[in-house]
């Protein structure tokens, strides 16, 4: 089209020239022959005509050159159209490989489906109905997912192929040249991008046609998948409806449906490892974020256990040191019982795997520190407890689970009564413990009754809800036991609070637990038992749809669950952020010889580490909020003008904290002298930084005003401090005497420095006196008064001793004689 556009701009006026120069080369002919008048007419006749004529020809010439370019362009097209398609085809996606998973999804579907839609046998088992509803969900997901991706891809052929059709149909691509040589050359062209369009037509005819299979495969599966969950939903329905009715005869009575017991074990295996393996792979993230909490943790125990090894205290009186004893275990205790509520409705083998792994962690961590008797009851439930778990993953009744679950019910009461009766009370350390041993008694004896007259469901619900109930509620009051303590240990080692940036009441901690955290552990002890029952879920479900349903205010969306996520990280960036300040803020840690050890390197970063905190917890809370990115640069401008009109000076503060920050000419816990007033950096804030004086008082400086002062750091270079003593003796003294004798009083003091070396100069000579100064280095600069008097005083006493005599000077006063009399006028 622009070729076709340059032509039109430039031929007719190239035509029109010439035109002009022909007449006017006729014109000069027809002077020069002197034709005569009436022959002139004739000729004027034979020019016109000849001028139309040469018009036409130039006009079909210009249209035959504008269509040649047109079909150039539009045989450009279709090549352009056709390596588009191509290399769409070569990085499209592998329709074998779809065939493929499909084929296992299908496998997948038919595994999912045995005890519910084949093989179902009297009744349906709640577990089954619950684990196949999960696993067709997950398989439901896949497959939508999977539709979408092949939706878009023959949404995409298509366009390829009606782009390449409608280019090839253009009725300007079959005008043939009337010239034969500019024919048979077009022909050529032809050729040549026919036989380009072939391969790639028949491959997209290829791909549009297995895509069109796959994608009637897809959506025959979705709706069959979308079916077969509304009827699992009617199943759990009518199950939860009539939860405490019969569903098989009474356990001495004939059995109606029998499946070999190897089956059910088989199909009950693999739907476990399916659920487990789809919701591993999508909870990748959180396990891995466990994980590093699982790690963090044990590092943060281990350094406590250092700190507290190498401080001369009794900080492992507390529980024995119980949290310390193997840091990993604990972490795994505490880090894996809290964070299990951070995932969605698990499937029940997942959260079997966190609550065993805590159950034997918390077994090694006890061992030795409670009596014999109470590790061994605790060993015992954790066994039986495993066994439950394992009953609890088979998913379709038989008379040989039913028995099975008659004797581990039995054992339970059995069991938890023998404890109850005659266990050694005195020796347990957490009353509680007996209430939930009580409850689990009460559980499975109700569970034996229902097995017998056939109420499976209800009975397994009560079997695995008695175990887990002890289980979980041991191990809620040990972790509420070992954070306890990690926080009195921790409160032990770093010793300075304040409470603007952290305080904890410590006086109570390592006695006994606050009642918010035994609240909290019935709140999650009722969840997680809770989730056994259907009943559970129907209050659970409205619950969820309160927190997901969006509200609209103006344009902007939002739910309850953001604004809760977004309060939520804004709360633990806030306190993350105190608990860095707090931990990192103290400066000391006693030694086992009673001298204070500074603790460096961390207080010139922590500004930053709070400011990146505070900044990503922003960043984040508004992501997961929901709020629109773009709208933060209208806030950015409204701060733009505020600081324009009246917040320079808390900008520039700001602005001096970070370059106090990276600069570092001062730092937490350095003893500094700002315009005469002497103390320590107590903490470098957002705005401005605390010091605390040497009478007591903090002092609290703008950061700005902190950068423009000057700054005397007396830490920066190693915290030492030159003292000066002008001492003068007696004109006639042995000069040698004093000297040696201040040498050797210097050098046996481990508080002065020997290099450099003391030194004594010789200041002035007076009438009857000659002045001395005494210079030297002390270690610590917070000691240099103390050294300077303690020296003082020793240099008076050995003064005395070896004879050495320091003139009292005189001062003589002349008064007026007139006004005073002549004996008066001299005092001493």
């Amino acid at each position: 089209m622009k070729s076709s556009a340059i032509l039109h701009k430039f031929y007719f006026p190239f035509l029109l020239f010439n035109f002009l120069a022909f007449s006017l080369f006729a014109y000069e002919q027809l002077d020069t022959l002197q034709i005569a008048p009436k022959d002139t007419i004739g000729f004027v006749k034979k020019f016109r005509d000849l001028g139309i004529e040469e018009a036409k020809r130039s006009v079909v010439k210009y249209n035959l050159e504008k269509e040649s370019i047109k079909q150039q362009e539009l045989i450009e097209k279709i090549r352009i159209a056709t390596q588009k398609a191509n290399a769409y085809l070569k990085a499209g996606i592998d329709t074998l490989a779809i065939k493929n998973e499909l084929s296992s999804i299908k496998t997948w579907i038919d595994f999912a489906g045995d005890g519910v839609f084949v093989n179902e046998g009297s009744a349906h088992s709640f577990r089954n109905l619950t684990t196949t509803y999960k696993l067709l969900d997950e398989l439901l997901y896949r497959v939508t997912a999977r539709k979408k991706q092949v939706d878009a891809y023959h949404k995409k052929l298509v366009h390829y192929r009606l782009q390449i059709d409608s280019l090839s149909a253009d009725s300007i691509l079959y005008d043939f040249p009337a010239d034969s040589v500019l024919m048979s050359r077009y022909l050529k062209q032809i050729v040549v991008v026919a036989k380009e369009i072939g391969p790639a037509d028949t491959s997209l005819t290829l791909a549009i046609d297995n895509s069109n299979q796959i994608q009637t495969e897809l959506n025959q599966m979705v709706n069959s998948l979308k079916y077969k969950l509304e009827l699992i939903q009617e199943f759990q329905e009518k199950l939860a409806a009539k939860d405490l009715n019969r569903e098989f005869a009474n356990l001495g009575d004939t059995i109606g449906y029998s499946r070999p017991f190897s089956d059910v074990l088989y199909f009950s295996a693999v739907k476990a490892r399916l659920n487990l393996s789809f919701y591993a792979q999508n909870n990748i993230g959180r396990i891995s974020i466990v994980v590093l909490l699982v790690v963090a943790m044990a590092l943060f125990l281990r350094s406590l256990r250092r700190i507290t090894g190498a401080i001369d205290t009794e900080l492992t009186a507390v529980n024995n040191g119980l949290v310390l004893r193997y840091p990993l275990l604990s972490a795994n205790v505490i880090i894996l019982g809290l964070t299990q509520f951070a995932f969605v409705d698990p499937p029940f083998i997942f959260n079997c795997i966190f609550w065993i792994i805590s159950a034997v962690s918390l077994s090694f961590v006890l061992d030795g520190h409670i009596k014999r008797y109470w590790q061994m009851v605790w060993l015992v439930f954790v066994l039986l407890f495993i066994i439950a778990c394992a009953n609890n993953l088979v998913l379709q009744a038989s008379r040989i689970e039913r028995w099975f679950m008659i004797i581990l019910a039995s054992t339970g009461a059995i069991f938890g009564s023998f404890v109850l009766l005659n266990g050694r009370k005195k020796d347990l350390k957490e009353g509680l413990i007996l209430y939930f041993i009580a409850f689990m008694v009460i559980l499975e004896l109700f569970s034996i009754l229902a097995n017998v007259y056939g109420r499976y469901n209800f009975s397994k619900t009560l079997l695995i809800s008695g175990y887990l109930n002890v289980i979980i509620g041991i191990l809620f009051l040990w972790i509420v036991r070992l954070i306890n303590e990690t926080l009195f240990l921790a409160s032990s080692v770093y010793t300075k609070q304040e409470r603007k940036l952290f305080y904890i009441n410590f006086d109570r901690v390592g006695e006994r637990a606050s009642p918010m955290f035994y609240f909290l552990l019935v709140i999650g002890w009722f969840i997680l038992i809770g989730r056994s029952f259907y009943l559970f879920r129907l209050i659970s479900e409205p619950l969820k749809g309160l927190f997901l349903a969006e509200r609209t205010i103006g344009n902007y969306t939002f739910t309850i669950n953001n604004l809760l996520i977004f309060f939520l990280i804004i709360f633990v960036s806030l306190l993350t952020s105190k608990i860095v300040s707090y931990f990192a803020s103290e400066q000391e840690l006693a030694g086992s010889n009673g001298v204070k050890k500074r603790k460096a390197g961390v207080g010139s970063w922590l500004l930053l580490i709070r400011v990146s905190i505070m900044g990503l917890g922003t960043f984040l809370a508004l992501a997961a909020a929901g709020f629109p990115m773009d709208k933060i640069a209208y806030i950015v401008g409204a701060l733009g003008v505020g600081i324009g009109f009246g917040l320079q000076t808390l900008v520039n503060n700001l602005v001096s904290g970070l370059i106090i920050a990276f600069e570092k000419p001062v730092n937490v816990g350095d003893i500094v002298e700002i315009s005469g007033q002497g103390g320590v950096v107590k903490s470098i804030g957002f705005r401005s930084s605390v010091i605390s004086k040497w009478d007591g008082p903090d002092m609290v400086i703008p950061n700005g005003d902190l950068l423009d002062a000057h700054l005397i750091n007396w830490t920066l270079a190693g915290s030492k401090r030159q003292i000066e003593i002008l001492l003068t003796v007696a004109q006639g003294t042995d000069l040698n005497k004093p000297v040696e004798i201040i040498n050797e009083l210097l050098s046996k003091d481990s508080r002065v420095y020997e290099h450099p070396a003391p030194a004594v100069l010789f200041q002035a000579l007076n009438g009857s006196s000659v002045q001395l100064k005494v210079q030297f280095w002390v270690k610590d600069f917070k000691q240099g008064s103390l050294v300077s008097s303690d020296t003082i005083f020793a240099i008076d006493k050995l003064f005395m001793e070896n004879g050495i005599i320091m003139p009292v000077q005189q001062q003589v006063i002349l008064a007026d004689a007139h006004k005073m009399p002549a004996s008066k006028t001299a005092k001493k």
